[in-house]
C-alpha cells in the first residue's frame, strides 16, 4: 500500500476526528499544524527504537582536528544520523558529542545508526501506525482543543509503539534479537555476550 507524509498526517487527523488535508503546504490551520509538527514527531519516533527499516552502516574518515583531551580521534556523524547504535567493535569506548563521535578507534570508523529516512515508502507499516498515533496525540490540543483526547491518543501510541517495537525486534536471524526488549533497550546479557 502506497504511503506518503500526507497519508500519515491524515491518519492522525482521522484518529482525532479532524478534517484531512491534501498537502502539507495547505494554507489551513490543520495543514500548518501538520506541516510544523510532523517532521519533529517522526524523528522522535525514529529515535525511540533501532527500527530495521531505518538502519544504515557506514565508515567514517577521521576529522583533521583531534579532541583536546581524553580521546585520540573525532569523527563527524553523517548528516542523516539520528542515533548511533554501535561501532564495529562492541568493546569500543566512544562518546557522541553534538554531531561528533570521539573515540580512540582509528579510521575508518565503522558505525551502525538510525537514519533520518524521509521517504515513507521505506517505512514498516507498524512504524507508520506508531508515527500517526504519536502525531495524533501531539496535534490533538492545537487542532481540537482537548487535553483529554491528547492523553487518549498518547495511550494508543504507547500500545502501537510496543507492538511495532516487538515485531521489529524479532525480525532477523535467531539470536540477534535476544538483547532487545519491547522498549528497545539493551539487556544485561548484551554485555555478557560481548565478552565471549
Amino acid at each position: 500500500m502506497a504511503t506518503s507524509d500526507v497519508d500519515i498526517c491524515n491518519s492522525a487527523l482521522n484518529m482525532i476526528g479532524a478534517s484531512t488535508i491534501l498537502t502539507l503546504q495547505e494554507d489551513s490551520k490543520v495543514g500548518r499544524i501538520c506541516n510544523q509538527r510532523y517532521p519533529h514527531v517522526r524523528d522522535a519516533v525514529f529515535r525511540s527504537h533501532p527500527w530495521n527499516c531505518l538502519i544504515k552502516r557506514t565508515a567514517l574518515p577521521a576529522d583533521t582536528t583531534a579532541p583536546d583531551w581524553e580521546f585520540a580521534y573525532s569523527y563527524t556523524l553523517p548528516g542523516d544520523c539520528l542515533r548511533v547504535l554501535k561501532l564495529e567493535y562492541l568493546d569500543s569506548v566512544y562518546q557522541v558529542e553534538g554531531r561528533k563521535i570521539v573515540t580512540d578507534e582509528s579510521a575508518p570508523l565503522k558505525i551502525q545508526y538510525v537514519a533520518q529516512i524521509t521517504d515513507p515508502m521505506q517505512y514498516d507499516q507498524l512504524l507508520v501506525e506508531a508515527i500517526a498515533s504519536r502525531l495524533a496525540s501531539d496535534i490533538s490540543y492545537p487542532v481540537i482543543g482537548s487535553n483529554t483526547l491528547s492523553a487518549q491518543m498518547m495511550d494508543i501510541y504507547m500500545l502501537k509503539l510496543t507492538e511495532a517495537r516487538f515485531v521489529d525486534a524479532t525480525e532477523g536471524m535467531p539470536g540477534t534479537n535476544e538483547n532487545v526488549a519491547d522498549s528497545g533497550s539493551l539487556q544485561a546479557n548484551t554485555f555478557i555476550n560481548s565478552r565471549r
